[in-house]
């Protein structure tokens, strides 16, 4: 395919971008202080396509015929809700198991009407950012995901949750807030013809407003904080599709482009090496930092330890395209088939986990060891 036909399909491809998990009593009772309550008043979630809930489709947009609609569409949710839920999973995504190990409900979309919040709200949009794009050739989507407008939606909810500024403080310290923000702020830059090089001059930029963001959280009063880092992308399908390159020196021993990761890695570092500094200036907080990149580059590097078949396959997609992944038969469209077992794949579409794959980010989360410190600590 032509390099300009491709960024087309990829820009607005990035306006997408039941085994419960066990909540030990002993850890519940240590977080609670003993008392037979539950260990959350809510869970609220601030992210992407990895963690969008539904946001993208609660006010009838996209149209089914549209390329974003293909997560309106089987076989979407087709391994855990039996239907489409604008999931960009067969499932379920990680918040929700987070949310199911603490007896709570799958956290609804923000954006869905006439909703109760109490028990917790997802702010996740389709391409969700941290920065704000106004610039035109960056304005890959229709729908504003930016953090700020994710936390002025949460802002906006917090009346009908818990009423005043001071019952909302005492509310909003017994709730988790995860916050998964930062990979689709380098992938629209790459997208859009940007080398690695020059990606990396914004991971300062992106890391400060991930900081700014989170204490911006802290002072409505969140207390536990979940920030998640961002994965590799350079062993995903899309990537490895988007980028191919003829060097093979691009690639390390496993197959991912090796200058991409390095980028998602610096930023990953930067953002590690922050959090302590944050933590220092608010020690009544709880700030957890999530490793989903160390995660799943160690089942990209033996699957089969993790319970996978595959990590560079994708489930849904062309059969017979590299990766069973192919921009212009994407999962969902025309042409596109779906694996016999789900659960055997790490990768759903070639851009986003599998149900069981989430279930496992979620587990490492909650017991460790790929969340510093674990949340159940």
């Amino acid at each position: 395919m032509s390099i300009g036909i491709a960024r087309v399909a990829a820009t607005a491809l990035f306006s997408c971008c039941c085994l419960m998990v066990a909540l030990p009593a002993t850890a519940a009772a240590a977080r609670s202080g003993g008392s037979s309550g539950p260990l959350y008043n809510a869970i609220f979630n601030f992210g992407d396509s990895g963690s969008d809930a539904g946001n993208l489709c609660v006010d009838g947009r996209p149209g089914p015929a549209s390329l974003l609609g293909i997560f309106t569409r089987l076989p979407y949710g087709v391994t855990y809700f039996g239907k489409p839920t604008c999931r960009c999973s067969d499932g379920r995504v990680n918040i929700d198991f987070l949310a199911r190990a603490f007896g709570l409900p799958f956290p609804l979309p923000s954006k869905a009407p006439r909703k109760d919040f109490q028990r917790g709200a997802n702010m996740a949009i389709i391409g969700g950012t941290v920065l704000d794009y106004s610039n035109a050739s960056l304005k890959f989507t229709a729908y504003d995901g930016s953090m700020n407008t994710q936390i002025d939606n949460f802002q906006q909810l917090l009346p009908s949750i818990c009423g005043t500024q001071q019952s909302c403080k005492m509310y909003l310290a017994k709730s988790l807030f995860v916050f998964q923000l930062g990979e689709n702020d380098y992938s629209i830059q790459l997208v859009n013809g940007s080398t690695v090089d020059e990606a990396s001059k914004n991971i300062p930029r992106t890391v400060n407003t991930i900081i700014s963001g989170v204490e911006k959280l802290m002072t409505l009063g969140a207390v536990d904080i979940v920030v998640s880092n961002i994965a590799l992308m350079g062993c995903f399908p899309f990537y490895l599709s988007m980028f191919e390159s003829s060097n093979k020196s691009d690639y390390d021993k496993y197959g991912c482009l090796r200058n991409h990761n390095a980028l998602f890695k610096r930023h990953n570092s930067f953002l590690q090496s922050s959090l302590p500094k944050l933590q220092k200036k608010h020690p009544h907080a709880r700030i957890m930092y999530a490793d989903l990149a160390s995660h799943i580059y160690q089942i990209v590097q033996d699957p089969r330890k993790f319970g996978f078949e595959t990590a560079f396959m994708s489930c849904c997609g062309k059969a017979g395209a590299p990766h069973r992944f192919d921009l212009f038969t994407l999962c969902g469209m025309d042409g596109s088939s779906v694996c016999h077992d789900p659960a055997s794949h790490l990768l759903w579409d070639g851009m986003h986990l599998s149900d069981t794959a989430n279930r496992r980010i979620a587990e490492g989360w909650l017991s460790g060891p790929y969340c510093h410190p674990p949340i159940l600590q």
